[in-house]
C-alpha cells in the first residue's frame, strides 16, 4: 500500500509538490472504542473535581437534643444535623475527588494515530511548508487561513514554539495552536480542519513511532 500523501502549502495557499505522511501515523486503522476511551480520558482529567456537601458530622450546631424524648407529643429527634432536617447535613453527598485516569500508553498512541488519520481520509488535514508571519498580529493569521481556504474551527500544529503565531491566534476564538508534544485525541477531533507544518508531521511521527 502507497504511504499516504498530502498536497504541500505554502503560506499563501499555494501547492507546488506533495508531502509523504508516515503510514502508521496518518494510515492507521480507525479503532472507535479506543477513541472514545481516549476522549473520555482528556476530558476527565480536566475535571475539577471541587464539588462538596455537608455531611452530618460538618454542620454547624446541633450539639444537643433539641427537646426531650418524651412526653412532648412530637417525633424524637437527636440533632438538629439530621439530614431529614431542614439545613441538616447531606446523605452520600458529592467529596472532592479526582476523575482523571490513565490509558496505557499504547492505547493512547493507537488512539491519536486514530483521530490523525481520520484527519487525513476525510480530506481535512492540510499540511504546510512553515508559518512565519510578517508580524504578530491577529489579521495575518485570519488572511493565511482564508488563502488556505480553511472555515470554521481550526487546530494549527506547530513543531516548536512559534510566539508570532501563537500571540496572533489567541484573539481567534475558533482555533487554536498546539506544539506536537501537546496534540491529543480530544483537540484533533473537535476542529474541523488540522493545519499542521511539514516539520510537525516529522516530529509526530518521531513522537508516535512505535
Amino acid at each position: 500500500m502507497a504511504a499516504p500523501k498530502a498536497p504541500l502549502l505554502g503560506i499563501t495557499g499555494k501547492s507546488s509538490r506533495e508531502a509523504s505522511l508516515d503510514e502508521g501515523v496518518f494510515g492507521s486503522d480507525v479503532k472507535p472504542h479506543l477513541v472514545h476511551e481516549a476522549v473520555r480520558a482528556e476530558l476527565n482529567a480536566k475535571r475539577a473535581g471541587t464539588q462538596a456537601a455537608k455531611s452530618r458530622g460538618l454542620v454547624a450546631g446541633g450539639r444537643g437534643k433539641p427537646w426531650r424524648q418524651k412526653g412532648t407529643g412530637r417525633a424524637r429527634a437527636g440533632s438538629i444535623r439530621s439530614p431529614i432536617w431542614e439545613g441538616g447535613g447531606t446523605t452520600f453527598g458529592p467529596r472532592p475527588r479526582d476523575y482523571s485516569y490513565r490509558l496505557p500508553a499504547k492505547a493512547r498512541r493507537v488512539a491519536l494515530c486514530a483521530a490523525l488519520s481520520d484527519r487525513q481520509r476525510g480530506g481535512t488535514l492540510t499540511v504546510i511548508e512553515e508559518i512565519k508571519l510578517p508580524e504578530a498580529k491577529t489579521k495575518r493569521v485570519a488572511a493565511m487561513l482564508s488563502a488556505l481556504g480553511l472555515e470554521g474551527t481550526v487546530l494549527i500544529v506547530e513543531s516548536g514554539v512559534n510566539g508570532d503565531l501563537e500571540r496572533a491566534a489567541r484573539n481567534l476564538p475558533r482555533v487554536k495552536v498546539l506544539r506536537t508534544e501537546g496534540v491529543n485525541v480530544y483537540d484533533v477531533l473537535r476542529h474541523q480542519h488540522l493545519l499542521i507544518t511539514r516539520n510537525a508531521v516529522a516530529a509526530l511521527a518521531e513522537r508516535l513511532a512505535k
